[in-house]
């Protein structure tokens, strides 16, 4: 029988000879071993369920910023750290220094990308309606409960100098390590008033003058035409559902925005970003 024929490598002049009974030099490349989590120090600060668990540079730099923020506890990489005596950020709070693997125990299930930073501190305390400038913009949230899109909100309201956000305490976005990401240091500016009752917090504010503008893709009337009156409220409807009925008759005016292309209605935070540009401009 036969054997099968196996073709010759081609010659490489650069090769050394094979030597009969020499065994051929492998090269191999140790991988290092990871070390273990248990070889990490492990913090034994626990957060309060009450306290805001804030992660991500830009919103612990903004809150670290804030004087009307009480801190109570910071965890922070090396790097974390440097970064943010780089940006001039001195923490009133001695940082507790960690592996970013202990920061991905604390915040486990939340998929956060904490860039080596978590600040514990206590909740802001927000004002209430009457207590808000009655000569500017707000916005009212209608049960919008993506803490993504809130996030954006209120950093769009932050760079168009938004007096106040207002949502319902029932289904809407909580105040939440993902919204503070989001809003990326906004939440530090922006007022977020909740209230029980989204209807009677709008008559509240038309009675303090305020024209009340809701949005809405299938409205009659373009932004462009809205009277660009001050003060004014903006009301924005739920991600997909819109306004409710009841939050449509209490609006003044229902505009919508102009759009050229075939797609004629826009995520919540893009539109708001949008009307704040129209109503601004």
């Amino acid at each position: 029988m036969k054997k099968p024929y196996t073709p010759k490598r081609p010659f490489d002049p650069t090769s050394k000879p094979e030597v009969p009974g020499q065994k051929k030099y492998v090269r191999t490349i140790e991988k290092p071993v990871p070390r273990p989590d248990h070889d990490y120090p492990k913090s034994t600060h626990k957060p309060a369920p009450d306290n805001d668990l804030i992660y991500g540079h830009h919103a612990c730099a903004a809150a670290l910023a804030n004087s009307s923020r009480k801190h109570v506890h910071l965890w922070a990489t090396d790097n974390a750290l440097a970064r943010l005596k780089e940006d001039g950020i001195e923490a009133a709070i001695n940082a507790e220094m960690v592996h970013p693997r202990h920061l991905d125990h604390l915040l486990v299930g939340q998929d956060a990308v904490h860039q080596g930073i978590l600040l514990e501190t206590k909740p802001l305390r927000q004002p209430r309606l009457d207590q808000i400038p009655k000569d500017g913009l707000m916005i009212f949230l209608d049960q919008v409960t993506d803490p993504h899109n809130v996030g954006a909100i209120l950093r769009s309201a932050a760079a168009f100098n938004v007096a106040a956000i207002v949502s319902p305490t029932r289904n809407t976005a909580a105040a939440s390590g993902v919204l503070f990401k989001a809003a990326s240091g906004a939440y530090e500016h922006v007022p977020m008033v909740s209230v029980t009752n989204l209807g009677r917090a709008i008559e509240e504010v038309k009675s303090y003058g305020f024209q009340i503008v809701g949005l809405d893709s299938d409205a009659e009337q373009n932004m462009d035409d809205v009277k660009k009156t001050r003060p004014m409220a903006l009301v924005m409807g739920a991600e997909g559902k819109g306004l409710r009925q009841q939050t449509r008759g209490l609006c003044d005016v229902m505009a919508k925005l102009s759009m050229p292309g075939q797609i004629k209605s826009l995520n919540v935070s893009v539109a708001a970003a949008l009307t704040l540009y129209a109503v601004t401009r």
